[in-house]
């Protein structure tokens, strides 16, 4: 590897544990700030960070991956998420600030659903941070294999060693630095993204002779890369149900609780349009950078005659053949700054779960603040260890690890939030039977080989729009055929409204 590029990760990696060591100083005292960072962030440290944890590894590998396999169809997903993201933050956001502070400072998911049904079996709380560990380990884990991939296609050296490595990185500023930590270091590498995504579709296409030029010679070998309509992988036309399929990634924002987290974290509801605009710009020019990023990788690939043996790799081809290698070693750190801002973020909110949801709960309810710190802090390695063991099948599909985890949230959690703010009517028994039928319906979707040929019904469509659409539906007839909430319930959803209107 070039000294500029070593270089370059070495301060990147100094700049993140410096990050995690100002976190640790100011933030870690007590489980609020180490959990929420005291719900003072602004509005941009907010929206990066949220846009950061969202866009993990996927964006710079999976996404470019993608356009490189089926072309511009695979843009649909873009646009999907783009839609999701927007509708999140106007009708989530506002209303999730106010009523988990209302709610008896609620700081974690499951700690907002049982104080919003005043749940005192904690039966929903249970249920909910079982659904948050299991797929935040199997999202966590895809991030790793990323890391895995980088290290072993970027520097040589063995995928094992990457894993350990990324992992042990971003174990080390969670561990100690807390939510403050991990929404700093996710704003700075919010930004690094961001400029990445324009540096290195916009050099690639100048060596290649410019837009025009690059889009024809695209055309040139296959013209149906450039078709919407039709997937270039298999040279057939989506069908209306595969672009819904498509576009349904958008339900998942309501339902992912890294990203939820950091509205119930802003400083006020007053704050939240700023982040908005920053948040949605940030996001709409690196996902065009990341689709663009894989259209211009075809042109390359053909021009050069390389072999592209993972198309998961374009960005990093470009990082190590187009730039100077200090500029090389920012362009991996890119990377980097996409797998561990959400990997950091989900392993924050695994290990709160872990804390709040089970530890404080049931092993020892008068626990001190030092005490719950201490088990965040235990609870962020094991689930890190956990996810470095699943990471071990090098032959995971970063796209398909994350898609799964997407749909997984935003099934079981997505209605449940949307509903829970707006209807008063709905039950305790509606919420605990949204979550599970979501969640379950997922599963299924992913996993039960009832097709042809052993094929599961994720072959037909994107499980998270069953997940979404049966969740709904429980969640609507469990909570109308079921006794209507106690007058607690409905003045706390109206002290809500009523803090909403005031701010």
């Amino acid at each position: 590897m070039e000294t500029g590029t070593i270089i370059s990760l070495a301060l990147y990696f100094i700049v993140m544990l410096a990050i995690g060591l100002y976190g640790y100083k100011t933030s870690t005292s007590d489980v609020s700030g180490y959990m929420l960072g005291g719900r003072k962030m602004g509005p941009a440290v907010t929206a990066l960070s949220a846009g950061a944890s969202d866009m993990s590894g996927w964006m710079l590998m999976g996404v470019p991956g993608a356009m490189y396999l089926s072309g511009v169809s695979s843009g649909w997903i873009a646009v999907g998420l783009l839609a999701g993201a927007l509708i999140n933050y106007l009708i989530v956001a506002p209303r999730l600030r106010v009523y988990t502070e209302v709610a008896n400072d609620s700081i974690t998911i499951p700690d907002y659903f049982e104080n919003r049904f005043a749940d005192n079996t904690r039966i929903l709380r249970i249920v909910s941070s079982v659904v948050i560990v299991l797929f935040f380990t199997l999202y966590t884990s895809s991030g790793v294999v990323a890391g895995g991939k980088l290290f072993e296609s970027s520097f040589g050296l063995s995928y094992e060693l990457g894993l350990y490595v990324t992992a042990g990185v971003v174990v080390a500023y969670t561990l100690f630095g807390g939510f403050m930590a991990v929404s700093i270091t996710d704003f700075v590498q919010g930004c690094i993204m961001f400029v990445s995504l324009i540096l290195v579709p916009v050099v690639a296409l100048d060596h290649l002779g410019g837009f025009s030029a690059v889009m024809a010679q695209v055309q040139d070998i296959n013209p149906t890369f450039l078709d919407p309509f039709v997937d270039a992988s298999t040279g057939k036309a989506l069908s209306v149900l595969g672009i819904i399929s498509l576009l349904s990634w958008g339900f998942g924002y309501f339902g992912q609780p890294h990203i939820i987290v950091r509205f119930m974290a802003i400083r006020s509801v007053k704050d939240i349009k700023a982040a908005r605009r920053i948040g949605m710009s940030w996001m709409l020019v690196t996902l065009l950078g990341a689709v663009m990023t894989g259209l211009v990788g075809i042109a390359y690939v053909a021009n050069t005659k390389m072999t592209l043996d993972d198309p998961e790799t374009i960005f990093i081809i470009f990082s190590q053949f187009l730039f100077h290698p200090l500029i090389s070693g920012f362009l991996l750190a890119a990377i980097l700054a996409a797998i561990m801002s959400t990997i950091s973020s989900q392993l924050l909110v695994t290990s709160s779960s872990l804390t709040e949801d089970f530890y404080k709960t049931f092993v020892k309810r008068d626990a001190s603040q030092q005490q719950l710190v201490l088990v965040g802090r235990v609870s962020v390695l094991i689930v890190a260890l956990v996810a470095i063991y699943l990471a071990y099948d090098r032959d995971s599909s970063i796209l398909t690890l994350v898609s799964n985890a997407w749909a997984g949230f935003g099934a079981a959690f997505g209605p449940l939030v949307v509903f829970s703010l707006y209807w008063k009517r709905m039950t305790f028994s509606g919420a605990l039977a949204g979550i599970i039928s979501g969640a379950a319906t997922v599963l299924f979707w992913i996993y039960a080989p009832i097709l042809e040929n052993n094929a599961t019904l994720s072959s037909l469509v994107y499980e998270i729009l069953p997940g979404v659409l049966v969740s709904s539906f429980c969640i609507v007839a469990v909570s109308k055929l079921t006794k209507a909430p106690s007058e607690n319930v409905t003045n706390l959803f109206e002290q809500m409204k009523t803090e909403l209107q005031r701010t």
